[in-house]
């Protein structure tokens, strides 16, 4: 290897790092998932609506929102990415959401379909797993996350989404 090759690569390294620098790059929003997508259209059957995945992470989802449209807290720690994206086809008048992860203490925190409209749920009835339950449901994209109450811990849930009536 010639001798003025890591000097090159440097220098040409040092050139693009600088470049960066000087142009800019257009920012693309992060519309990834931990465990994808989830579409749903009024009667579904009850496995459309089920998912898996697992928590983890240490970002605070009261970063998103302190309280929710009912004033309830959001509390717990996830990924800063959204572990599901929930597309409802029409309007819902009643859905439920609930976590299944052998009741450990889980949160969750659902965004959509705009960034205005934050609902939160913490534990259910006796169990430390946590369940969003609620009226008007418009048609649009949902950002889900699931959460644990402290960060860093990795747990296995199901996800599951049931219609009322």
């Amino acid at each position: 290897m010639n001798k003025c090759c890591p000097r090159l690569l440097y220098r040409n390294g040092l050139t693009l790092a600088l470049l960066a620098a000087i142009v800019p790059i257009p920012v693309v929003a992060n519309t990834a998932t931990n465990f994808g997508k989830i579409t749903l259209s009024p009667d579904f059957e009850p496995t459309q609506g089920t998912v898996t995945g697992y928590t983890g992470g240490s970002y605070s989802l009261s970063a998103i929102s302190n309280r929710d449209r009912h004033k309830n807290a959001c509390i717990g720690f996830a990924d800063p990415t959204p572990d599901h994206i929930l597309i409802l086809k029409k309007n819902f008048p009643h859905l439920r959401i609930q976590v299944n992860s052998k009741g450990y203490d889980t949160t969750l925190l659902i965004q959509g379909p705009d960034k205005a409209t934050i609902r939160c749920g913490d534990d259910t009835g006796n169990s430390k797993d946590a369940s969003i339950e609620d009226k008007n449901w418009k048609a649009g994209t949902y950002k889900i996350w699931v959460a644990t109450f402290h960060p860093g811990v990795k747990r296995n849930y199901t996800l599951s989404i049931q219609e009322r009536y």
